[in-house]
């Protein structure tokens, strides 16, 4: 018997206080591909995560600068807004699934844990493969280059098919994609260490105050330190400045935001608190690589 839950918090360990740390995606895509050296794609980033499940064959994913080699019988994650490349010389064949988070969950899991790339599938995860694919046959993907897909008419396309299907059908597609990302999600760690609950403290003030500007001196007085000791703590924890996560996260959220709605870029601009659209159009091509005007016009293509 399965029991279903919509939102999954965790129980344990440092994070188990926070009732944001729950799993909160949609389905977007899922198909069965078979290749024969032509899944061979750079420089991948899009606003969602996969999910893949190799049945034959073998080919590699690049990540982080790690090549990844794609077994029969495993499951492979790889999360939202991480650039990444496949490569296959010969014959391939796997079930894929494209997820989003839901643009008002406050913190993303992928912020709080550092998931493994790779798992062993049981019999129990590749039957809720099958059976999600089997579930959606309208959901697979037109084509399998992502420059065609990432920012196509088809991602608009399968949101409203996801919409407008029969309650029950969502129901069990939502059951199954958490099913298959807690798998992930049980060999997971935290990205931020227990002795540093301060920093957590930042994270979710910065994912709760994404829609407004937030400055240096709100964060450190949040926490009850300096400008310059909550930079370096940011900095030890986090590989970056607070500056430079904020606006990370400000894009993404602008990204999944055009994902999901009709947005327009002044509307995106202010939702997010950019005082100056000028600025907004600046960061998003800084960190993007395009403007917003061009990523939204690709959307429609």
């Amino acid at each position: 018997m399965l029991i279903i839950v919509f939102c999954v918090t965790t129980s344990g360990g440092p994070m188990s206080s926070y009732p944001k740390n729950k799993l909160d995606f949609s389905l977007l895509n899922v198909g069965y591909a078979q290749h024969n050296a032509d899944w061979n794609f750079k420089d991948i980033r899009s606003p969602f995560a996969r999910i893949h499940y190799v049945c034959e064959g073998q080919a590699s994913i690049l990540v982080d600068k790690e090549r990844i080699i794609l077994r029969p019988g495993y499951l492979y994650l790889t999360p939202a807004h991480v650039q990444h490349s496949y490569s296959c010389n010969g014959a391939f064949s796997l079930y894929y699934i494209h997820i989003y988070e839901n643009p008002e969950i406050r913190s993303s899991i992928f912020d709080r844990y550092t998931f493994p790339k790779e798992i062993q599938a049981d019999e129990l995860a590749v039957d809720l493969m099958q059976r999600l694919h089997a579930l959606n046959p309208g959901r697979a993907l037109p084509m399998y280059d992502p420059r065609g897909y990432d920012h196509s008419a088809g991602l608009m396309k399968n949101i409203a098919m996801q919409v407008a299907s029969p309650f029950a059908r969502e129901v069990e597609n939502q059951a199954i994609v958490h099913l298959l990302m807690s798998r992930f999600l049980a060999v997971a760690i935290d990205s931020i260490p227990e002795v540093d609950k301060r920093l957590l403290r930042v994270i979710d003030y910065i994912n709760e105050h994404i829609h407004r500007p937030i400055s240096i001196e709100q964060l450190a007085g949040h926490v009850f330190l300096s400008n310059d000791h909550l930079i370096r703590l940011f900095k030890k924890q986090m590989n970056t400045t607070p500056v430079r996560y904020i606006n990370q996260k400000k894009i993404e959220k602008a990204q999944l935001m055009m994902l999901t709605d009709d947005y327009s870029i002044q509307e995106l601009s202010f939702a997010l608190g950019f005082e100056h659209i000028t600025y907004f159009n600046r960061l998003f091509k800084k960190i993007a690589g395009e403007t917003p005007t061009g990523y939204k016009r690709r959307l429609s293509i």
